[in-house]
């Protein structure tokens, strides 16, 4: 079992919910964003999802862009990014995952990223623009190097689909709540908890819901279709308008409802 599966498979056995808080490298500048790890760690984030930020980030909502145009032009880098890794891992035990796109590891070359970011810290590999179908470049490396490569559902795949994309997931089973891009809205999670269902028929690691979750009660009702959620664009938009004491807030307050301690 890797690290992210025991973190979240944790909390089911406690009889709460994983919470996976995603965080843009970088962002506004790497020494805020170190802080925002720390803080959201030990608000209660069971895991962090640190994404990589890119110049055409085809995933990403408004406000995520965002962020990732200003670390770029505040002179974020691949490198920098490495580096900021291997300084939160000398903080923290917490599972880390990358979440990047293919163009940025193809760049970097398949073998040295998955080397380089596995030996940084990272247990966990997100590519949300690398299909099933052509992961073949990818996933034999970050077996090598002990990296789960994280794969994607959503309410639009097929069954065949999902039984491939089961058998082969590996630390936890992205679960995206509505077709389009990340960002805060209303959701009826009902859909992707159908996915979720047929996805248990294929494999057992956790299944997290993401995409549009941007409150403690949202957060709680993507909870009732899954083992985990996962929340990014309001954590983001926290830290925009709050800095860091705001996503300790917002990420205590999660936790808080997704353990049953009140909303």
């Amino acid at each position: 079992m890797t690290k992210i599966t025991a973190a979240l498979n944790k909390q089911k056995e406690n009889g709460s919910k994983g919470l996976i808080v995603y965080l843009t490298a970088g962002y506004p500048d790497y020494e805020t964003a170190f802080r925002a790890v720390l803080a959201a760690s030990e608000a209660g984030a069971d895991a962090i999802e640190i994404g990589m930020p890119f110049s055409d980030p085809l995933a990403d909502g408004p406000i995520i862009q965002k962020a990732a145009a200003a670390a770029l032009k505040g002179g974020a880098t691949t490198a920098k990014t490495r580096s900021f890794i291997e300084r939160i891992r000398r903080y923290s035990p917490i599972p880390l995952a990358v979440m990047t796109y293919i163009n940025t590891v193809l760049q970097y070359g398949s073998e040295e990223f998955v080397r380089d970011f596995s030996a940084a810290g990272i247990e966990g590999l997100i590519i949300p623009d690398l299909p099933i179908e052509e992961s073949g470049s990818v996933e034999p490396v970050c077996r090598k190097y002990g990296l789960d490569l994280i794969k994607f559902v959503a309410p639009t795949s097929t069954e065949d689909r999902i039984a491939s994309i089961g058998r082969q997931a590996a630390g936890f089973l992205y679960c995206i709540s509505v077709a389009g891009v990340t960002g805060v809205r209303d959701v009826d999670y009902s859909a992707i908890g159908e996915v979720v269902q047929q996805a248990r028929r294929y494999s057992n690691i956790p299944a997290a819901i993401g995409f549009g979750i941007g409150s403690p009660q949202a957060a709680c009702r993507a909870a009732q279709h899954a083992d985990a959620v996962i929340v990014g664009s309001a954590v983001i938009e926290r830290l925009m308008t709050g800095g860091v004491d705001a996503v300790r807030e917002f990420v205590e307050t999660i936790r808080q409802a997704l353990d049953g301690r009140g909303i």
